[in-house]
């Protein structure tokens, strides 16, 4: 971060080294699951490049490869163990090689993690990155093994710099983990409770995005509209945050309903450059399936929520989460999920069939409560063939609207830019790959149901505008 090719700053007892690019030991950070995870791994990258480490492009080029993970679903953490496990191919090669496995599943594996893969180093929970270069040192006696697993109530990572990948949009953490306890959630388990950062710093922060010439950012946190810090409540934050020069868009993921007031609703509309989008995770349909699953709401409350945006903003695009076969949900119960879908009609629905997480609440329930595999899979595929339905519905529907796109990257046809507008949706249209990271206004010409293609108009590209 600011040094030239040749050299690295490197940070030890308070004194500032310069080290050839030779003597620098090489990272590499392999990310899986949620934006906090995409946020955390570059928390981690730029904790060891201010002391001394250079970033790899690949694992074959780097002396520590780092496993950042996610344990929200068994899928998840076969795959990670599975990755692992071709890693240690690498020792082969080089046997100095370190391998850590950091993030959520490292958390709630612990030591386990050291006996079923005896070739892993490190094991390293959500609170432990403050401490990996000392740690990654502690390693070099042979041998040595290490699992750093106390999760700290006071640990937000205030004061240290991110290694930020893109240059066109920004994760910004404002809360580390979870004071609710939904029943089928492990986040409040390998997170630990909500830590809320300081709001000067997370607007300190910003205003230093900004001067890069990043007009786009995202705030984040496990319920992130649940934000307090003494007198500033999320609504607060999310305006001062709209009000920086230089800031464009500004998202923020993921809401819990319960936290969507009168106030935040209101700075959503007034602010010019927060997005008209908001993912708002329902879960289920079925007020009784809810009250399993301990979210606080019904669903009478959930649509009132949606009536409240919706009349203040009615361009939002509306996003949601949905577990199907929840232990104890009836044929009935789901269709009112189905229902849900329906009336709110969403214009993204993540899907999910329930997994049992080990540690959550939702494995103690009656046994005779968990659904048959065959009919869960069933039920997913049908919650997904609504979701789609009603998606396709609302963007054949857009398809002639004339939208601002954020130009972010190449898309997979030649020519080719792919694009987002405020509302979220993802478009591909004929643009120089110049105007990567540049503003475009595009007519949306079709869709494929879940993407759009669109036309540049001729007089609708601008630059992002440097602060």
């Amino acid at each position: 971060m600011g040094a030239g090719p040749e050299t690295a700053a490197a940070t030890g007892s308070g004194t500032a080294v310069r080290l050839p690019l030779a003597a620098r030991r090489r990272v590499y950070i392999e990310t899986y699951g949620c934006q906090m995870n995409i946020s955390d791994g570059e928390l981690m990258a730029g904790i060891l490049e201010q002391r001394g480490y250079a970033v790899a492009e690949t694992p074959g080029q780097a002396d520590v490869v780092l496993v950042n993970t996610c344990a929200i679903r068994e899928h998840a953490e076969r795959r990670v163990l599975g990755r692992v496990s071709q890693l240690n191919g690498l020792k082969r090669d080089n046997p100095d090689l370190v391998i850590g496995v950091t993030g959520c599943m490292a958390q709630r594996m612990g030591d386990t993690l050291l006996e079923r893969a005896p070739y892993v180093d490190l094991v390293m929970g959500p609170d432990g990155y403050r401490e990996l270069p000392e740690r990654l040192d502690a390693l070099a006696e042979p041998g040595r093994r290490l699992s750093v697993l106390s999760l700290d109530p006071a640990e937000n990572y205030e004061g240290l710099e991110q290694r930020r990948t893109s240059r066109i949009s920004a994760w910004v953490p404002i809360q580390r983990g979870c004071d609710h306890r939904c029943t089928f959630c492990i986040v409040p388990y390998v997170r630990g409770p909500e830590k809320n950062r300081r709001p000067e710093e997370v607007l300190a922060e910003i205003r230093g995005i900004a001067a890069t010439g990043v007009t786009e950012v995202t705030l984040l946190g496990q319920t992130v509209n649940s934000y307090a810090r003494g007198d500033w409540s999320f609504a607060r934050l999310l305006a001062g945050v709209a009000r920086i020069p230089g800031i464009r868009r500004v998202r923020f993921t993921s809401p819990h309903p319960n936290d969507v007031t009168p106030e935040l609703v209101e700075v959503m509309a007034a602010e010019p450059a927060v997005c008209e989008q908001l993912h708002l995770p329902a879960q289920s349909g079925n007020n009784r399936t809810l009250k399993r699953m301990l979210r606080r709401y019904t669903v009478e409350s959930f649509l009132e929520r949606v009536q409240m945006v919706r009349e203040a903003i009615p361009d939002i695009a509306l996003s949601t989460d949905i577990i199907c076969a929840f232990p104890g949900e009836t044929r009935s119960d789901f269709e009112d999920t189905l229902d849900l879908l329906r009336t709110v009609r969403f214009d993204d629905v993540y899907t999910y069939r329930y997994s049992l997480r080990e540690g959550t609440p939702a494995t103690r329930m009656p046994a005779h409560w968990f659904i048959e595999d065959g009919e869960a899979a069933d039920r997913l595929r049908e919650l997904i063939e609504v979701a789609r339905s009603v998606q396709t519905e609302i963007n054949r529907s857009e398809v002639g609207r004339v939208e601002e796109v954020l130009v972010e990257k190449e898309a997979r046809g030649p020519g080719q830019m792919l694009g987002r507008t405020r509302r979220g949706k993802v478009v591909a249209f004929a643009a120089p790959t110049s105007l990567e990271g540049a503003y475009a206004t595009v007519e949306l010409t079709g869709t494929s149901g879940a993407t759009f293609t669109g036309r540049r108009l001729a007089n609708g590209s601008q630059p992002a505008e440097p602060t």
